[in-house]
């Protein structure tokens, strides 16, 4: 059974050809007179002067051009021709108005109005809204869940309540708001797959907001993971008061001239089917939208990682190894003959002769002149002549003499046995201070590494055995105590040993034992 056609108000009328065709100032040789045509007739559209006449066009271009530098002076637009092409593409409806007419002859001529069909300036935000497109513009809004979860919470309230007007309110503004965040999430990803296609990006301008881009991805990331659950609880709660009842009330207060209430009814489940899809699925092996935002975002930090690692590289060597490859089969298309394109690749990947063949033998002798090289012993070959290509000793021939800094070794020994005894002076006030409570820093790092000597000592499989080590003169003990743990205040914070209790005496010898 054929499908009824839809209702025709005007937008419908245009064919597929013809919405096409509503583009063609855009690739047209003149597109920038055209665009700056229809700016005019935008900006007097938002003074709500919709209908102009050519004189009007002239004017309303005339101030566009003394506050923008880019458009152009209207005594050296053809505005008649450009006029008739936009009619001709239904950008603009042209229409006569007599009633301007003060002569006979200006009757006679038929005065006419120009103005935008509703599909032409569809058309023209639509191109408005690309050239006006930027970065800023691709961002994450972590703040909508909470906006999502208290929507979704009055809509309960008004579900209950049967407040038919607000639920339709409600359930617009849920619809609306979920439809944002997808084209936020779906353009900010895009934005980033761009950026990491992109040949020539500037280091600079990268590292300086690869903080800030990590931190956004991480912040949302965070959000959606901790409101995810709760949304799916509230979603739950709004149809536990009467999902029919919810539907109908809002197909009701709809105010949709045009829809029957059986067109009105279906777009309201439609949109609810679709809501639930995001944040609450049916099946255990559904996934959710807000899941796959949530997979989408994870992989988008990968890819801003893989991003700052290339272009880390290729600022380290200067230029990218893309931009090198590319140019150089450049040099490889522009090559006049096949020897020019052999001699090329001779010189770039220098495949030519190989070092090591010149190598002879240490006795030469030992070999018999009528062995062939595939029977012949291999000669050996230095490490430096295979990875650099020099042989050994080139250079000066004599290894290069090693500095010796007799007082830069001094200041070091000097250093590490100050260090020594200000460890060896904490861990003796460990025991001489009694319980181990609000330790210095000093004393945190002897009593950190006593604990690594110790836990080193563990063996796998024996857990019920007490652990000790011994150094600079006290000795640590570590206790198995299951269901207990042990803690030990610092400066700097609380120091937590599960299962274990821990003791610090005296001791007459430096060991280690487990």
């Amino acid at each position: 059974m054929s499908q009824p056609a839809p209702p025709s108000f005007g937008l419908d009328d245009f064919g597929l050809d013809d919405r096409m065709r509503l583009f063609g100032y855009v690739t047209a040789d003149n597109r920038q007179a055209y665009l700056w045509v229809l700016r005019a007739f935008d900006a007097a559209r938002s003074s709500y002067h919709v209908m102009l006449h050519t004189s009007e066009v002239t004017t309303t271009l005339a101030e566009l051009a003394r506050t923008h530098a880019g458009c152009p002076d209207p005594a050296s637009l053809d505005q008649s021709r450009l006029l008739d092409a936009l009619v001709e593409w239904g950008v603009l409806d042209r229409s006569q108005d007599g009633a301007r007419a003060a002569t006979l002859a200006e009757y006679r001529n038929r005065h006419s109005v120009y103005q935008f069909t509703e599909a032409g300036y569809r058309a023209h935000r639509a191109v408005e809204s690309v050239l006006a497109a930027g970065i800023d513009d691709s961002t994450l809004s972590r703040l909508v869940f909470a906006d999502l979860l208290a929507d979704l919470k009055a809509l309960a309230a008004a579900n209950t309540a049967g407040d038919a007007e607000e639920v339709y309110r409600k359930l617009n503004r849920l619809d609306r708001a979920l439809a944002d965040v997808a084209e936020r999430a779906a353009r900010f990803y895009h934005m980033l797959g761009d950026l990491s296609r992109t040949h020539d990006v500037r280091p600079e301008v990268f590292l300086s907001h690869k903080d800030a881009l990590l931190a956004h991805l991480r912040d949302f990331h965070d959000e959606l993971q901790r409101y995810t659950p709760r949304l799916r609880e509230a979603v739950f709660e709004v149809e536990a008061t009467g999902l029919d009842r919810m539907i109908e009330a809002a197909a009701e207060a709809d105010e949709r001239l045009f829809a029957t209430p059986a067109e009105r009814l279906a777009d309201w489940q439609r949109r609810w089917s679709g809501l639930r899809s995001w944040l609450a699925p049916q099946g255990a092996d559904t996934t959710s939208e807000a899941e796959r935002l949530s997979g989408a975002t994870m992989a988008a930090i990968g890819n801003v990682l893989a991003l700052l690692r290339r272009v880390t590289e290729a600022r380290r060597g200067g230029v990218s190894r893309e931009s090198q490859l590319r140019h150089l089969a450049a040099w490889f298309a522009g090559a006049g003959s096949e020897e020019a394109a052999h001699a090329l690749f001779d010189v770039v990947f220098g495949l030519g002769a190989p070092r090591h063949v010149g190598v002879a033998h240490p006795d030469p002798e030992a070999i018999p002149g009528r062995l062939s090289w595939w029977e012949a012993p291999a000669v050996e070959l230095s490490r430096t002549l295979v990875q650099s290509g020099r042989l050994p000793g080139q250079g000066n021939g004599r290894p290069a003499r090693i500095d010796r800094s007799d007082t830069s070794r001094r200041a070091l020994r000097e250093r590490q046995v100050s260090d020594e005894r200000r460890q060896a002076e904490a861990a003796g006030r460990l025991v001489s201070d009694g319980p181990l409570d609000k330790l210095d820093e000093a004393q945190t790092i002897a009593v950190r590494r006593l604990l690594d000597i110790a836990l080193a000592a563990r063996v796998a499989g024996r857990t019920s055995v007490p652990l000790a080590a011994a150094a600079f003169g006290v000795r640590l003990t570590l206790t198995p105590c299951p269901g207990r743990f042990t803690t030990v205040n610092t400066e700097t914070g609380r120091l937590h040993l599960d299962g274990y209790q821990l003791s610090i005496t005296a001791a007459g010898h430096t060991g280690v034992r487990a």
